[in-house]
């Protein structure tokens, strides 16, 4: 997790952030004052006071501050949103679109808190900081949903749901697509429609991130060797856990280690 305001790195380059991407992580930001436009992906955002930017994993964004502007940017590594979302609640479908939403009050105290715990040092520092970024999480999300921008509704979502609880019951059964459509009850085609629908990505894309995600918990939250890891995801080959990890990630699991470390 880490945290700044908008000043502190927008200032020092006249108040334009370029367009770029980050791999795994997730950020919210929150206009306290001033504004300027957002660019996520190929759509523009207008900023405004109380306005909360939501950047999804993977997604390119860029900014155009107005000079002085005031607020907040929390990045959070998928790990630790994985930690606190749970897939039947749908968070993680809402989440998964970039968006620009209403902010509270409750989400201007609760984003308030997580800066302060996160500038000292004091006893159960990560649980306090997991479970008030699990708050502003919901809050956003629950906004995004009140404000009828979450992508998706009716059957596509429930379908949707169902398809996220059974990736977190088999995905380290490692099945295919065609067993979680024929568990759904419907086409592989179809089960893809419904997760591109709701994320943008065919139903084989989530299935292998689900895998890379729990890797990489592993690897940074465990001291266990690489080759224990891959045998605990079902892998029968550490060899080829370590090139699909590296396809999947840019960095061997060594590496990724290496740098979650340093």
């Amino acid at each position: 997790m880490h945290c700044e305001t908008i000043a502190a790195r927008s200032a020092v380059l006249d108040w334009k952030i370029t367009p770029h991407r980050h791999a795994r992580l997730h950020q919210f930001l929150l206009i306290e004052s001033g504004g300027g436009r957002a660019r996520i992906e190929d759509k523009a955002f207008a900023l405004s006071p109380m306005r909360v930017v939501n950047v999804p994993a993977g997604g390119v964004h860029g900014y155009s501050f107005d000079q002085g502007t005031r607020g907040w940017v929390l990045t959070i590594a998928a790990e630790v949103l994985d930690q606190v979302m749970v897939p039947s609640e749908g968070l993680r479908r809402v989440l998964a679109s970039a968006k620009v939403v209403r902010g509270t009050a409750q989400m201007r105290t609760a984003m308030k808190q997580i800066f302060a715990e996160f500038a000292g040092r004091r006893f159960a520092r990560a649980h306090v900081l997991r479970s008030l970024t699990a708050m502003f999480a919901g809050l956003v999300a629950r906004e995004m949903e009140a404000s009828g921008k979450s992508p998706g509704s009716g059957a596509g979502v429930e379908l949707f749901e169902r398809f996220e609880a059974l990736l977190e019951q088999h995905f380290l059964q490692h099945w295919t697509v065609s067993q979680y459509a024929c568990a759904l009850s419907i086409t592989p085609t179809h089960l893809s429609r419904v997760t591109r629908a709701a994320t943008g990505h065919a139903a084989s894309r989530l299935i292998a991130e689900r895998i890379v995600r729990e890797a990489r918990r592993n690897l940074a939250y465990t001291h266990l060797p690489v080759s224990t890891i891959a045998y605990s995801l079902g892998f029968n080959d550490p060899a080829y856990f370590s090139r699909l990890f590296s396809e999947a990630t840019g960095l061997s699991p060594r590496q990724f280690r290496e740098k979650i470390s340093a």
